[in-house]
Order: C-alpha cells, then sequence, then structure tokens
C-alpha cells in the first residue's frame, strides 16, 4: 500500500478528477502510471504496428522497385495478370 501526503490544491484536484471521472483514487494512480510508463517507451513505427514487412510481398521482386514508375509497372502487370487469370 502506497500512502502520500497531498497538499491542498493537489487534494482538490484529485477530487474534482476522480468525481468527473466516476473512479477511485488507486484506479486513477494506475492508470497515470501506466501513461506516464508508456510515454517513456519509443513509439513503434507503423510498419511496426501493422506487423512487419508482408513476406510475400518483395520475394522475387527486381531489385530496382525502390523507383517509382518501376513499381507502378509491376502494380499495374500484377492487376493486369490477376484480372485476366480470374475472367476468363
Amino acid at each position: 500500500m502506497l500512502s502520500i501526503n497531498l497538499d491542498r490544491e493537489t487534494e482538490n484536484y484529485l477530487t474534482d478528477i476522480i468525481s468527473e471521472e466516476n473512479i477511485t483514487s488507486e484506479e486513477l494512480l494506475k492508470k497515470l502510471i501506466y501513461e506516464h510508463w508508456q510515454s517513456l517507451k519509443p513509439r513503434e513505427t507503423l510498419l511496426q504496428r501493422r506487423g512487419g514487412h508482408p513476406q510475400h510481398l518483395l520475394e522475387n521482386a527486381p531489385p530496382d522497385l525502390s523507383l517509382r514508375e518501376n513499381r507502378k509497372k509491376v502494380v499495374a502487370e500484377y492487376i493486369q495478370d490477376h484480372y485476366e487469370k480470374h475472367h476468363q
């Protein structure tokens, strides 16, 4: 059990938050500690949040896909091949 002494102003803030949020002081403290802990951790990149690079996406890909026009060409060819396979 943790026991802390708060000044009058901070205690009033705590009372207002508890009544507004409709939670206990213990729940509020847990929430605040967790949120602060999360802020200390480095944020995951979008790629990390989405699970990383798709494994099949770059298989057998030509090495020059970093150029946009090449990527557009490869995607267009894939879509055309896929369409032809499914609409014959």
